[in-house]
């Protein structure tokens, strides 16, 4: 179980994850949103920061940070294929 509320927290990304990723996969924070409530593995990967294994028609891979202060997601960066 996660320690937040992905419907109800804030979603932030770093400007390269929004012209890199974002752009290429024609996402909006919607489709964000989305991807990582229903992503098919989420492993944490430092004091704050999560990997997120998403499927959605190619396999990605979304990196972020949560702050539990802010309850706010920052996404810092992504990757896709296998």
């Amino acid at each position: 179980m996660n320690a937040w509320d992905i419907n109800t927290c804030r979603l932030d990304s770093s400007k390269h994850f929004m012209n890199k990723y974002m752009r290429r996969w024609n996402w909006d924070f919607h489709d964000l949103r989305e991807a990582l409530r229903d992503a098919k593995k989420i492993e944490k990967a430092g004091n704050k920061k999560y990997e997120a294994y998403v499927d959605k028609n190619v396999q990605k891979k979304i990196i972020f940070v949560y702050y539990a202060e802010f309850d706010s997601i920052y996404i810092i960066s992504g990757a896709e294929g296998s």
